[in-house]
């Protein structure tokens, strides 16, 4: 069994919803190449303007700050779209944040495999906090899980009785770990950009870095090494399908 198409579902190389690149001067192998440089690492606008000039590309950083405002949603869109179906049970947590010296909250919840179903930043961490962030996910996912584990906040438990009551839920600290660690590739992001700059900003980066990021993360310590660079064509290729791209590869 082909590891891309296990982890994937369907045909990956069925090109669909691609974006319109009307109007652009630089071809999309560019664009596409710059979003993914800068989601995929902790890079600023600045330093993948340099690394495209190393490789004689001449494109200034604030053009691609609006590719990546403009195409990066988008790209994390068409890939969620090709994942199977979350698990049934949701690990949900929530973290502090910064943003400007306020302090703000960032709701997440992943399923037991460690996906992203969604993100959510907020100011508070109260039950109507909780309750929207419940909705959301049941909108967004389209469908009701069978375990929600949480840590020991009384909003979790307050939310759930009135969002989906019928659902098992677990409040422990201890058994919440996947939550928890998923947040470790933000952390690292947040302090690359010194912060973000507004809630804003914040929820448009991570919507569009916890869809394109994981997609290139798979468990390289659950692979061999030949293994692990099968599967990176294999999400490369999805990758420069959903993009469009054709001519360059994301790894050139």
């Amino acid at each position: 069994m082909i590891l891309g198409l296990s982890v994937w579902g369907g045909d990956p190389f069925v090109s669909s919803g691609v974006p319109s690149y009307a109007n652009h001067r630089y071809p999309v192998e560019i664009i596409s190449h710059c979003v993914w440089l800068y989601f995929r690492f902790p890079l600023s606008y600045r330093e993948v303007e340099e690394m495209m000039l190393e490789r004689g590309v001449v494109v200034s950083y604030e053009t691609i700050r609006r590719w990546c405002l403009k195409f990066g949603q988008a790209y994390a869109n068409s890939l969620r779209r090709r994942r199977p179906k979350p698990g049934d049970k949701w690990h949900l947590d929530e973290v502090f944040i910064k943003i400007r010296g306020e302090q703000k909250y960032l709701w997440r919840a992943v399923d037991a495999d460690g996906n992203v179903l969604d993100i959510l930043v907020q100011s508070r961490r109260d039950k109507a906090a909780a309750t929207r962030f419940f909705r959301r996910l049941l909108t967004t996912t389209g469908q009701v899980p069978r375990v929600v584990v949480t840590d020991k906040l009384k909003s979790y438990g307050a939310a759930h009785r009135e969002v989906m009551p019928s659902v098992e839920h677990r409040a422990h600290k201890g058994i919440n770990n996947r939550a928890e660690n998923s947040h470790q590739p933000i952390r690292q992001r947040e302090r690359a950009m010194k912060g973000f700059r507004s809630p804003g900003g914040a929820q448009r980066f991570l919507s569009a870095f916890t869809g394109i990021s994981p997609h290139f993360r798979p468990h390289r310590y659950l692979m061999s090494a030949g293994r692990y660079r099968f599967e990176m064509m294999i999400r490369v290729t999805i990758w420069n399908h959903i993009t469009g791209a054709a001519g360059m590869p994301a790894t050139a």
